[in-house]
């Protein structure tokens, strides 16, 4: 543990990431290497909680878009991440590493719901918690759920894993000059409208002086190495 700079740490992952080179649902290949990564961070010590997105089978917000009511739209994105999380349960014991899956939704024959105590609970014995359904409530999105249960759960880290190796000045798709932050705090995000996070869950962690890593999902120990504090992504921390 000493190598490490944070101790629990809440990992936000997004269902695309869990495309794998698909363009809908899982690739087991792909949970299979969250799966062994993950659990080296868990051997290591680091108590860890996931909250996984549903980008990849249905995202509320595009629903709506098409007419769909809101709400309704919102709780089928939720019904989504709670098979994903499914998904990452399988994968992390098939590499025997313990896993928890608490829904915000009960679905007590498939998981636990989410109680705050038994979570920590769970973290403190040993257990990889993956945090399902969003918060429970339409009109809020998987990052604002991730920044809440980071915030509930005492974590002293935000890590957002994507397709994208850190924050820019503006998308790195579609500007060849989009410059790479390694540092940002808080306050700049917001300020420049950047798109790290909804602007829910930025002031969230803002405001509980949670630091979050932005970083590509798809490196080879990426999440490990952003932990043990090398220049991984980019650093969000709160003003000085």
């Amino acid at each position: 543990m000493s190598d490490y700079q944070y101790k629990r740490v809440l990992l936000k992952l997004s269902g695309e990431a869990l495309m794998g080179e698909g363009r809908y649902g899982i690739d087991p290949e792909v949970t299979e290497r969250l799966a062994h990564q993950i659990k080296q961070l868990h051997e290591d010590g680091v108590e860890v909680g996931i909250v996984v997105g549903g980008g990849n089978i249905f995202r509320g917000l595009a629903g709506s878009a098409k007419g769909m009511d809101r709400a309704q739209a919102d709780y089928m994105g939720m019904l989504a991440t709670v098979m994903n999380a499914l998904a990452l349960q399988d994968a992390f014991e098939r590499v025997d590493a313990p896993c928890r899956v608490m829904s915000a939704i009960q679905m007590n024959e498939v998981c636990e719901p989410y109680i705050r105590r038994r979570a920590i609970n769970h973290l403190e014995k040993g257990d990889i918690v993956i945090f399902a359904a969003g918060s429970g409530n339409p009109y809020f999105t998987t990052d604002t759920a991730a920044a809440l249960r980071a915030c509930e759960i005492g974590a002293e880290c935000l890590l957002k894993a994507t397709k994208v190796d850190g924050i820019y000045d503006k998308d790195p798709v579609t500007h060849d000059d989009a410059v790479r932050f390694d540092r940002i705090t808080h306050h700049e995000v917001l300020v420049r409208g950047l798109q790290v996070m909804d602007t829910t869950a930025a002031a969230l962690c803002q405001d509980n002086h949670m630091p979050i890593i932005v970083l590509n999902i798809e490196g080879e120990d990426n999440i490990k190495r952003a932990l043990k504090g090398e220049p991984v992504g980019t650093v969000v921390v709160q003003e000085d």
